[in-house]
């Protein structure tokens, strides 16, 4: 489906509901973009886990630029993003099936955490005080019948976006602008994400193009948390708001849902994959147990399952 945004109140076209994707293009440059609010699929994820706000705030960040990301490309098989390093926040993982199924979930120490937070003085921690010495990769897994895409960037900029955005235009020569936002509401969590890019083959080097560029920027700059955010502010209205004079043509927005891929049956390969005395060492109470670390379920293996996963 394609629409043509109309002012609001007067148009015609669908609105669309939170935990979906908007694809969409600015006519006046053939610059693409993608435009999400992630509701559901942020609070169902945080909320099984005891996370500090900023950790938690960038992980519900970190959801929204994975969705986003993972729009602009065409794969059949799973998207993820994962952030290390050395710092208060181990790791961040978040990925994204082809059909839009979504998870994720960070390793934090609390203490170093806490210690990042005061040293910041008041301020949200950057992306380095909370990582330390790290690197941020994307990864496209397409299964066996494709070749395996990753590519890494140093967690050096002050935010994930910054550090996105420096990766694409040095290794990509993309040009990309990234604006997302995160916030608690209620008992649950909001992100956002409006990613706006600008392909090769459309980078001519002509001034027009480069001022379409810049005119693009600024106005996707000119985008408030607040409105990214906010529930009542529908997120076509938010494009025409942002954009009208660029004309902004919208296609079928693709939906998001919270969905882990854990199963007993893929935990079974896993331990069977181990020298059975690895395994006898994990005992507690004469039985495996295995937290699954998106989801937090649960999975308990006793002697009689350990005796079916080692028959011969």
């Amino acid at each position: 489906m394609v629409s043509h945004l109309m002012p609001e109140g007067d148009r015609t076209g669908r609105r669309l509901e939170a935990d979906q994707v908007q694809p969409f293009l600015l006519e006046s440059s053939d610059i693409r973009g993608r435009l999400l609010r992630l509701e559901r699929v942020s609070s169902e994820i945080l909320r099984r886990h005891d996370y500090p706000d900023p950790v938690a705030q960038l992980l519900a960040e970190m959801l929204a630029l994975c969705g986003g990301l993972s729009a602009m490309l065409k794969y059949e098989g799973i998207f993820t993003l994962q952030a290390s390093g050395d710092g208060p926040i181990r790791v961040m993982v978040v990925d994204v099936t082809s059909e839009g199924a979504m998870r994720g979930y960070a390793g934090f120490d609390r203490e170093r955490l806490a210690q990042a937070v005061t040293d910041a003085g008041g301020d949200r921690p950057t992306v380095p005080a909370l990582f330390g010495k790290g690197s941020l990769a994307f990864t496209v897994d397409q299964g066996d019948y494709s070749d395996r895409y990753q590519g890494i960037v140093a967690l050096d900029g002050d935010t994930l976006a910054d550090c996105l955005q420096h990766y694409f235009m040095q290794s990509e020569q993309l040009q990309s602008g990234i604006v997302l936002a995160a916030g608690r509401r209620g008992d649950g969590w909001v992100s956002a994400a409006l990613v706006l890019q600008r392909l090769p083959e459309e980078s001519v080097g002509e001034i027009d193009d480069e001022d379409d560029w810049r005119r693009a920027m600024v106005l996707q700059a000119s985008c408030r948390p607040d409105e990214l955010l906010d529930d009542g502010l529908p997120l076509n209205d938010l494009l025409y708001r942002l954009f009208h004079e660029e004309g902004v043509r919208v296609f079928e927005p693709r939906p998001l849902v919270e969905a882990c891929r854990c199963s007993g049956e893929r935990l079974e390969a896993v331990l069977g994959a181990m020298p059975r005395p690895e395994i006898e060492e994990l005992k507690i109470d004469g039985a495996v147990e295995v937290t699954c670390e998106f989801c937090t379920r649960v999975y308990r293996f006793d002697e009689d399952d350990l005796e079916r996963i080692y028959a011969p």
